[in-house]
């Protein structure tokens, strides 16, 4: 079975916000760490890499900033969402501290967590109810 299979493809609310989510965890949580079940994702892994890393994990930050945008957020939140990208990318790319820090900032969870408040206001029909 492909990825993309699972993967909406339309422009309404409720598809978006599944992409969204899908990229979220795979940037912030798509491994476990064994012995400590502390989970990461691929920015706290590619941004071992030095410099190009953080880049690219930035890269795939800024498309859940974009598919905000597709969405109608508020110019001043998508100013914030960059701002956690920007400061996850400039502290991420300091040596060994930014890799420390990668693991406990998670830009992508709270860019998701300011989109998830925006869609239960304006559109909760697309509102996941998990249990």
């Amino acid at each position: 079975m492909d990825f993309r299979d699972n993967m909406p493809v339309g422009n309404d609310p409720a598809s978006i916000r599944k992409r969204i989510e899908a990229m979220e965890a795979v940037l912030e949580r798509a491994f476990v760490i064994p012995g400590v079940n502390y989970r990461v994702g691929l920015d706290s892994i590619v941004g071992l890499v030095p410099v190009v890393g953080d880049f690219i994990t930035a890269a795939m930050g800024a498309y859940i900033v974009w598919e905000a945008r597709n969405l109608g957020i508020p110019k001043w939140k998508l100013w914030r969402m960059a701002a956690n990208i920007g400061f996850d990318t400039a502290v991420g790319a300091i040596p060994l501290v930014g890799d420390a820090f990668d693991f406990l900032f998670r830009s992508n969870t709270k860019n998701l967590k300011i989109i998830k408040k925006h869609l239960d206001k304006h559109h909760p029909e697309s509102r996941v109810i998990e249990g």
